[in-house]
């Protein structure tokens, strides 16, 4: 009788210590500003060939792709893909930057009067001087395609400087956020820090 209570008193312990160990984890995980990749969930497999594809297109990151799917859409599992303010896709384009500024409906916020034909349409992307990309080559450049809006994505980074190294500010281009940029660099440190 003793022995079984000893077991169970040793397997509490046991218990206890690993509980107090993963609090500590975490506490010190969060005030160093590491990852807590316990919580934290990876890049989806099946994604990185896209990020990687769009990375030797346009010299962008990988992982930085990763980190603004990561915190746009938590890759892509928000429902609807909408913004409240109207962004749209798993990465989150404004129809204006998607389409171009140009577009005569254009100013504000971005979300413009663009019709769902001309928001994929590359002619008026390109007229219009938009970031919209068709990277799976079926004639539409589709911000709710994965491909095509991580393609539009690495497209607008460079053009801010993130394949010149200026991570930062092509961050903060993308999203006019301090917090933005902090979260998005949170996730691309991580993911970096997996090579």
């Amino acid at each position: 009788m003793k022995r079984r209570k000893l077991k169970k008193s040793v397997k509490r312990k046991l218990f206890f210590l690993l509980f107090m160990f993963a609090i500590l984890y975490v506490a010190v995980s969060q005030k160093n500003g590491s990852a807590n990749l316990i919580f934290e969930s990876p890049v989806p497999q099946e994604f990185i060939p896209i990020y990687k594809a769009a990375e030797q297109e346009y010299g962008v990151p990988w992982e930085l792709l990763a980190a603004h799917h990561r915190v746009e859409t938590r890759f892509s599992k928000m429902d609807p893909m909408v913004s409240p303010v109207g962004a749209e896709g798993p990465l989150q384009f404004m129809p204006c930057t998607f389409v171009g500024w140009s577009h005569p409906t254009c100013s504000g916020l971005g979300k413009g009067d663009i019709s769902d034909e001309d928001k994929v349409n590359p002619a008026v992307i390109e007229k219009y001087g938009g970031y919209g990309v068709d990277a799976n080559g079926d004639g539409k450049a589709d911000p709710y395609n994965l491909e095509d809006a991580v393609f539009s994505a690495a497209s607008y980074l460079k053009a801010h400087g993130a394949a010149d190294g200026e991570l930062k500010e092509a961050i903060y281009a993308y999203n006019h956020s301090q917090q933005y940029v902090d979260e998005v660099l949170h996730y691309f440190y991580t993911y970096t820090s997996k090579e």
